[in-house]
């Protein structure tokens, strides 16, 4: 169906004077006597194409009227009488789809809960509809960084034999019968597709790793899955993962890369939604604005673990949770970091290893690993990454004490065999941060049909 795209209808002053066609939603419809005006969306802009019907000139049928209902309508661009832009002096409406009265999206019922439970739905809404909209410029922006800094884009498979985390909080894959009785566990898997344990990626770091010691600079995009039975709103059983995996780089290197990443990311939903960020500043998150382009302009700040624990033991007795040498940070924590006491993003290091993941790099003092997290105001963790342990015997020593399948990483071990070389890598959570630029405070609402615990509508 040939038709121009709203947005240009209402931003071209070339179009000013000739006739075009529109697709669309209707949005409002405001009658008088002699005139009527209808709002329409179609997706490409967040602003609305106003069609303005000369009531003596045009019959409408009543049912292209109605809210939710699809049109196509023929007319003359004009100048907004009000406001800037353009709008459109219809010549012709035709009901492309009806909509009934009993369109769940009504102003007085349209809470985020409520549009929680109709997903199908819910992305004809202001809010979603610009959520959307800043996730898809984030995407670009992320392949766009990348690309021109001569990475390679490497799509790391999503059925692995090896768990990334060593957590064991992966879905199992399999097309084993739900009744199918064994003897033992070795010989379900050997009658089970590939003839071993299998279960979704929960990072595809460890394959990143591969490409990497091959290319030099490699990035990953794409799904990841973790059955963390965790009902929180930054949690999802099924989110977007970006990570890059560099070699001949040491943790400075990964935390220059990682800051550079995200305030070029930031700037680019700045300078590429500018209607949907002053929404959401309005109606989301007031300072959210202000937030973002205080990230962008500032140094963000560097403290080691055993430095942050030291600041916030001095506040236990505030905090719900009381930390101690050893403990993992929890949200209150990262957050009283970032905003009460550096006011800006930090890179927390130098983790204690018991608390770290098995490949991470191995400091001289024999008690942390070289990790980093980077926190940010109003989130806490964004961004988590590290040198990899590049010695063969160190890291098959943190396996086993982990009691981890050492046959299930042999490729990955041999790569500390075969011209090890130092590199590392971090993963940014693509859904938390996107949380992060609309000021969407549930995870499930930055994602077009969210998985999580007992939820897979």
């Amino acid at each position: 169906m040939k038709h121009t795209d709203i947005e240009k209808v209402l931003t071209s002053s070339d179009m000013v004077g000739t006739d075009a066609v529109v697709c669309g939603w209707v949005r409002t419809f405001r009658d008088s006597a002699q005139v009527a005006f209808l709002e329409l969306s179609d997706g490409t802009s967040f602003r609305k194409l106003q069609v303005v019907i000369d009531k003596n000139a045009l019959a409408v049928d009543p049912d292209a009227t109605k809210l939710g209902a699809s049109v196509k309508v023929e007319g003359t661009v004009v100048k907004a009488f009000k406001g800037e832009g353009n709008e459109l002096n219809a010549k012709e409406i035709v009901l492309l789809g009806k909509c009934p009265p009993e369109f769940p999206i009504q102003k007085k019922r349209t809470t985020l809960e409520f549009l929680r439970g109709i997903p199908h739905l819910r992305l004809r809404t202001n809010t979603f509809a610009a959520v959307f909209r800043v996730r898809s410029v984030a995407a670009q922006a992320i392949h766009r960084y990348f690309h021109e800094r001569g990475y390679y884009y490497i799509n790391a498979p999503l059925i692995t034999a090896s768990d990334c985390e060593g957590a064991g909080e992966m879905f199992r894959v399999t097309t084993q019968p739900w009744n199918a009785s064994y003897r033992t566990e070795e010989e379900y898997f050997k009658n089970d597709f590939f003839g071993v344990k299998a279960g979704l990626s929960v990072s595809g770091q460890l394959e990143g790793e591969v490409a990497a010691t091959a290319l030099g600079r490699i990035y990953t995009f794409g799904p990841s899955f973790r059955a963390e039975n965790s009902n929180t709103t930054r949690h999802l059983a099924e989110f977007w993962h970006v990570e890059p995996e560099i070699a001949f780089a040491e943790l400075p290197d990964v935390i220059e890369i990682a800051e550079d990443m995200l305030k070029y990311l930031i700037r680019a939903v700045i300078e590429e939604c500018p209607d949907e960020l002053a929404f959401f500043d309005r109606f989301v998150e007031q300072g959210l604005l202000e937030k973002l382009t205080h990230v962008v302009n500032s140094d963000f700040a560097v403290c080691t673990y055993t430095e942050a624990v030291s600041i916030l033991e001095k506040e236990n007795a505030h905090f719900e949770f009381p930390v101690h040498w050893g403990s993992d940070l929890q949200s209150e924590h990262e957050k009283f970091l970032t905003e009460t006491v550096f006011k800006r993003p930090v890179f927390v290091t130098d983790y204690p290893k018991e608390i770290k993941s098995f490949y991470m790099k191995q400091n001289a003092d024999g008690k942390t690993v070289a990790a980093t997290d980077l926190l940010v105001p109003g989130i806490g963790e964004i961004i988590g990454g590290s040198e990899r342990e590049a010695d063969f015997d160190k890291l098959a020593a943190a396996m086993r004490e982990r009691n981890m399948p050492m046959e299930s990483y042999k490729q990955y071990l041999d790569l500390r065999l075969f011209g090890s070389v130092p590199h590392g890598g971090f993963g940014l959570g693509f859904e938390r941060f996107v949380m992060y630029c609309t000021g969407m405070e549930n995870i499930r609402d930055v994602t077009l049909f969210p998985r999580s615990v007992k939820n897979i509508m």
